[in-house]
């Protein structure tokens, strides 16, 4: 569905994407991964034909965004960045608006996008009585305006309370698994990616250094973390334990064969105290870090 080969941009000198490729296979629910400044809403925008790749081409259902815009993102829906909206008018009015740009949408079609992002009962009220979670939705009203193939949402879920979060997430879910829309989900919280997709990318400084499944940034190591008076003293305990490893301060990978009552009794037997113990999460800075010992960021050199 999305296909970028070697995209590459700048800006004022300073490199935002270095050489990018991506493919996005149709019907999925696909992961782009990074912090504020990898590079994800560069990447987005040369997508949508709002930013001029330096070198490099972006493919939407094999159609060139750079040499057929208007082709390429006829069946494309999108949230890029933060949606705009005219606050004094309706949710109603702001959809006629704005999918008017695109095409002559029926009236049927509107009512179809705000059944689906449920916001029937406040859509012709003022956008600007709406809260941050609204505002949301009708941006995806906005993106599925008219039907498209495939959306592409950047950070969807800024800004949202946890209950606004979770909507959004099954909201997005539902577009792909009851109408098959292939979705591009771009976000710097792992955990919010990880909840979504099958697959996914990481972007660090304008380089890819992961794009796979999650199954394949899994370890069989076990992630625990550990909470005692005396870190120092309690690593170089632990240190001495056949299949333990360290994956940052106060947390410890266990290999086979290593358990985690045998950390424990060890420690108890030094007379260090133990406040708790507790799975660890992998966060995107491990991540990173894990990818650039291992050479990822080499990947898209």
């Amino acid at each position: 569905m999305i296909r970028l080969h070697n995209v590459a941009k700048a800006f004022k000198g300073k490199p935002a994407l270095h050489g990018l490729d991506l493919d996005v296979p149709r019907g999925e629910i696909f992961g782009l991964l990074g912090h504020n400044g990898a590079g994800k809403s560069t990447a987005l925008g040369i997508m949508l034909g709002q930013v001029h790749p330096d070198r490099g081409e972006a493919l939407i259902g094999g159609v060139s965004v750079q040499q057929e815009r208007a082709r390429a993102l006829e069946k494309t829906g999108a949230i890029f960045e933060q949606p705009r909206f005219y606050d004094y008018l309706s949710g109603w009015k702001n959809l006629e608006i704005f999918s008017s740009f695109s095409a002559e949408v029926p009236r049927a079609q509107v009512e179809e996008a705000v059944e689906i992002v449920a916001l029937g009962a406040r859509i012709h009220d003022k956008v600007a009585t709406y809260s941050q979670g609204m505002r949301q939705r009708l941006g995806v009203a906005q993106a599925l305006l008219p039907p498209p193939d495939l959306i592409l949402l950047d950070e969807p879920t800024n800004g949202l309370d946890p209950e606004g979060i979770h909507e959004m997430r099954e909201l997005i879910k539902r577009l792909n698994r009851e109408r098959g829309i292939t979705v591009l989900f771009c976000s710097h919280l792992l955990s919010e990616v990880e909840q979504l997709c099958d697959r996914v990318a990481i972007l660090n400084r304008g380089r890819k250094i992961f794009d796979g499944r999650w199954s394949e940034l899994t370890t069989d190591k076990q992630r625990v973390r550990f909470e005692v008076d005396e870190w120092e003293r309690a690593a170089a305990v632990l240190a001495e334990i056949p299949g333990v490893a360290f994956g940052g301060r106060a947390e410890v990978l266990l290999n086979d064969g290593a358990a985690v009552p045998d950390l424990v009794k060890r420690l108890v037997e030094a007379g260090i105290r133990i406040h708790a113990v507790e799975p660890a999460r992998r966060n995107l800075e491990q991540v990173y870090l894990e990818m650039s010992h291992s050479g990822g960021e080499d990947l898209n050199a």
